[in-house]
């Protein structure tokens, strides 16, 4: 047809980056990737049952009635440009192993910690460092409960100030978000000096 424009302008496809939400059992993990994602997450979920006495440390959280037996999954869309796929890691040391799969492809993680249980977190706090794949600290308030600020969390865990310290509470999604992008940032920083 003479004088139409048919011309259709390519848009690029967004980034896609791969995020790692990890900690120790009974965090939070699940509940952020459920909380952020805008599609309905993937949940590999199973009843605990009494096999799991004496294997798995219940200690503060005997209400736990399940957990993660391989991943979660889940997506958020950052802007047109980005989009994050999350992998939650199973928390329970018996399924550590499968956490060197999944952390093929990421570009960074969440550890998300647990103030009433601490300890749960320095074996994924010690794995991320030991790979050289960059994290930040999310500290999960549990029933919205926060006793200690960010700084003094971060002198226990003896962390170092590249890596950022946030409160948050999985079970929102604004707060979660926010964990990320400090993640995002923190990744675009070091990229810089890379430079």
């Amino acid at each position: 047809m003479a004088g139409s424009d048919t011309t259709v302008q390519a848009v690029a496809p967004p980034d896609t980056v791969k995020i790692l939400i990890a900690g120790g059992f009974g965090v939070g993990k699940t509940t952020m990737v459920g909380s952020v994602s805008e599609i309905a997450p993937l949940r590999t979920e199973e009843s605990l049952t009494i096999a799991s006495l004496g294997v798995d440390d219940l200690d503060g959280i005997e209400q736990k009635r399940a957990t993660t037996v391989a991943l979660d999954f889940g997506r958020i869309t950052i802007s047109r440009e980005l989009v994050l796929y999350l992998f939650g890691t199973p928390g329970q040391q018996r399924f550590w192993f499968m956490w060197n799969d999944l952390a093929i492809g990421a570009l960074g993680a969440v550890v998300l910690i647990d103030v009433r249980r601490p300890q749960s977190s320095f074996a994924a706090i010690d794995f991320f460092e030991r790979r050289e794949i960059p994290f930040v600290v999310g500290v999960n308030g549990f029933h919205g409960e926060h006793p200690y600020p960010a700084e003094e969390i971060r002198e226990s865990l003896a962390l170092p100030e590249h890596v950022r310290v946030l409160l948050c509470d999985a079970r929102e999604r604004d707060s979660c978000r926010d964990v990320l992008i400090a993640l995002i940032d923190q990744l675009i920083a070091q990229a810089r000096q890379s430079n």
